[in-house]
């Protein structure tokens, strides 16, 4: 990572874009998908310079990008949490997990807490039908959620990561 003029934190993604030398427009999604396999998200900053390498405007690139739901344009939370959607889980209330989600955190799926804390993705299904409604946090499952479970887990997650500040 390199720091630009106004103090804001860019990332330097010529690393990635020298595996792609001559590349051309086909090369763009395994370019977008290297860019963020490697630093997390695609910033704007990487998408201007991932247009200029390909020679592409970075409406383009921005407009391909934000096609795919794979591709994310902040970084990720320290705690990124997946509600899954699919069917077991929306019969059995996964919106109004959501909702306690969006309100306790104050964030909208795709988004990162403004302390960078938690992201939240919404997900079609995590395989684990059987225990919905269920949440994924840094890969690990919580089952049957409920909006009063929702609340009681963030704020251990706070807590954990207060812990781990103090270290």
């Amino acid at each position: 990572m390199t720091m630009s003029v106004n103090g804001e934190i860019t990332i330097d993604i010529s690393d990635v874009l020298d595996e792609y030398p001559n590349a051309k427009r086909d090369a763009l999604i395994p370019l977008l998908q290297d860019v963020q396999e490697k630093h997390g998200y695609l910033s704007k900053e990487a998408i201007i310079q991932i247009g200029e390498h390909l020679d592409l405007p970075a409406s383009k690139i921005y407009g391909v990008a934000t096609f795919y739901n794979q591709f994310r344009f902040q970084p990720l939370g320290t705690y990124h949490i997946q509600v899954c959607r699919g069917t077991a889980c929306h019969v059995k209330g996964s919106s109004s997990v959501l909702d306690a989600i969006r309100n306790e955190l104050s964030i909208e799926p795709g988004e990162t807490s403004r302390d960078g804390l938690f992201s939240l993705e919404v997900v079609a299904c995590v395989g684990a039908c059987g225990l919905a409604p269920v949440i994924c946090i840094n890969g690990e499952f919580f089952a049957a959620m409920t909006s009063a479970s929702v609340r009681n887990l963030l704020e251990e997650y706070r807590e954990r990561a207060e812990e781990d500040d103090d270290e």
